[in-house]
């Protein structure tokens, strides 16, 4: 049954009013609804991420949540413009040039929000 249910991502806040202004005024994007204790923007298709208040936020090592780009490059140049700084990386398997990795069938480029949060944009190449 899960499987026919939407899905929402769930991101951690410090600070939800600093995360707010990040999300505004960096990524452009306004929540769609308040609730107590949180923000839920809607992005494209169904898609939906959940900000919550709670003293746990930029604990997690790993990719959050990550958006699909039809041109990385341009959504990079975009963000790097309102002041996104993207990471770089050196492990074995995984190298950013620019900011930006080359996997099978993926390049990802990976940065931070307010509260420590691991983004990323991603684009499916073939």
């Amino acid at each position: 049954m899960l499987k026919k249910m939407k899905a929402m991502a769930v991101l951690p806040a410090k600070d939800l009013e600093r995360a707010r202004a990040f999300y505004r005024d960096t990524l452009g994007m306004e929540p769609d609804e308040e609730e107590s204790g949180g923000l839920i923007y809607r992005t494209g298709g169904d898609t939906a991420f959940l900000l919550y208040e709670t003293d746990n936020a930029g604990s997690a090592k790993n990719t959050q949540m990550a958006w699909e780009a039809d041109d990385l490059d341009a959504e990079v140049a975009d963000l790097r413009g309102r002041g996104v700084v993207f990471a770089e990386y050196d492990f074995p398997g995984l190298k950013t040039e620019n900011g930006i990795a080359t996997t099978d069938g993926l390049r990802t480029a990976w940065f931070l929000d307010s509260e420590g949060n691991i983004l990323a944009v991603t684009e499916r190449v073939t």
